[in-house]
């Protein structure tokens, strides 16, 4: 499965589980980088996920307003 194709939960569920990894320690350096860029990455599709519903909320709304 690609980043693009992740649900907003399965991205969020996963991005906790790489922020509790890094908040363990224990990690090589190269091993800790690469969770943060994993992380970076989805914390970027649970934004676009965020941004979409806010996008169809505001469209929603002056909709609405226009009726």
């Amino acid at each position: 499965m690609t980043d693009e194709t992740l649900s907003y939960e399965q991205a969020r569920t996963e991005l906790a589980s790489v922020v509790e990894r890094l908040e363990q320690g224990g990690s090589s350096l190269e091993e800790a980088l690469a969770l943060w860029e994993r992380g970076e990455r989805l914390a970027d599709v649970c934004q676009r996920w965020l941004d979409g519903a806010r996008e169809r909320i505001d469209a929603a709304r002056a909709a609405r307003a226009q009726e």
